[in-house]
């Protein structure tokens, strides 16, 4: 009688066994599947070359599929941001923990009301009344820093990860 009762336990312990790798190799294509695309991880970062981008100029670069705006302060344009009360704003940020180097402004170039691109990149965008960015879609006017100052967005243009690599090189990322 023992004999029955060990090969009992070993069939419903090797039965659970195989049950489990079972579920297991059908529950991971649906588990991998959530795992970021190929070509996403490969855009996880970018290294961007500044030194073509004079003062008062900007670039637009694409990361993770959105616009990202890189632009080269002007003195004025960063006495201005520095100038604004902090506790004014609708999303209160100083310009020195939006721009560490200050000459230097890298935001993600996406409105966070609903997602549309702002302008102010071009020589002749509009820029709003803050003389940043505007955008035309909802009326959200941001300032030299990319601080929401008038419209519907609720939050400032948001500052992506990067690094200084060398004086002109920076990743994003």
């Amino acid at each position: 009688m023992s004999n029955d009762g060990s090969r009992r336990e070993f069939l419903y312990i090797a039965t659970g066994a195989m049950t489990t790798v079972g579920v297991g190799a059908a529950a991971w294509p649906f588990i991998d599947q959530m795992n970021p695309a190929a070509d996403t991880l490969a855009l996880a970062s970018i290294e961007v070359d500044i030194s073509g981008i004079a003062v008062g100029q900007s670039l637009t670069v694409m990361w993770r599929g959105k616009p990202v705006f890189i632009r080269h302060r002007s003195p004025a344009e960063i006495a201005e941001a520095r100038a604004v009360p902090v506790d004014s704003l609708r999303d209160p940020q100083p310009d020195e923990a939006r721009a560490p180097k200050p000459e230097w402004l890298i935001v993600v170039g996406v409105c966070t009301h609903l997602g549309c691109i702002p302008l102010g990149q071009k020589e002749t965008d509009p820029k709003g009344d803050f003389g940043g960015y505007f955008c035309p879609c909802h009326g959200s006017h941001y300032d030299t820093a990319a601080r929401v100052r008038q419209g519907p967005a609720p939050q400032n243009l948001p500052v992506p990860q990067y690094a200084f690599l060398t004086p002109t090189l920076v990743r994003i990322g």
